[in-house]
């Protein structure tokens, strides 16, 4: 876990320093689910150079719980790490992390493969598909693959400034040892696919302030047979 926030305190501070632009963001958020009500800590990070662009995000889940409680109250870390490598100004070799550390057990999931950026005026378009490798508590190797896409779209109203924002991911054709046993039986999700993803609106009332709220959803993802969403409340501080 120490390294885990090493990499959450420093890699951001030197992939952004010196980029002709960048951002970090703190946030406090809270989020309602049929499950369990929780709140967790964010920082968000991205960064643009003329060869290519990173974004990051760290998130600290019921930070006043322990890791030995059970789930979902237990204490947990996530890291999302995005990478891309422009190949043209449009086309890019696309790189992404997803890292998920709690007791027992814990989630790696990485994705190589390629991205399309589309931009016009307040819009910006981004569908990927790569090869999936995932390492977790229970599995080891690769995963099939993973399509998706992020949207983002800035907008004013009443001399006012929104974005909405939308990512979603597909994994497919996972390897049949992922979700059966030896013997053919179900385990896990018990699907060769699954999905996940998020629509988010913000309201940025100051250029230091952004507030706004996200609906959550996933099928088929870690172990969930059933469909499951969330709503996110998020207020955020950006430096």
């Amino acid at each position: 876990m120490k390294h885990l926030l090493l990499s959450m305190a420093f890699v951001p501070y030197i992939l952004l320093a010196q980029a002709p632009y960048s951002f970090v963001n703190i946030g406090l958020n809270y989020n309602s689910w049929k499950y369990q009500d929780f709140t967790f800590v964010s920082a968000e990070y991205g960064a643009g150079w003329s060869w290519g662009e990173f974004y990051g995000n760290s998130n600290l889940q019921n930070p006043l719980s322990t890791y030995e409680k059970k789930v979902p109250n237990n204490l947990r870390f996530t890291m999302v790490n995005d990478f891309d490598i422009k190949l043209t100004q449009a086309f890019r070799v696309h790189f992404q992390d997803y890292h998920l550390q709690s007791k027992p057990y814990f989630v790696n999931d990485s994705v190589l493969g390629f991205s399309y950026k589309y931009i016009y005026r307040g819009l910006w378009f981004k569908p990927f598909i790569g090869v999936h490798y995932t390492y977790d508590t229970y599995f080891n190797g690769l995963n099939g693959y993973m399509s998706g896409w992020l949207i983002n779209y800035r907008f004013s109203f009443l001399e006012q400034n929104f974005s909405l924002f939308q990512w979603n991911e597909i994994e497919f054709l996972r390897a049949k040892s992922f979700y059966e046993d030896s013997s053919s039986k179900p385990i896990g999700d018990a699907k060769s696919y699954g999905f996940n993803g998020a629509v988010k609106f913000f309201w940025h009332p100051q250029t230091y302030m952004t507030t706004g709220i996200e609906y959550r959803y996933s099928k088929y993802k870690r172990g969930s047979k059933e469909y499951l969403d969330a709503f996110i409340y998020t207020i955020k501080y950006n430096f």
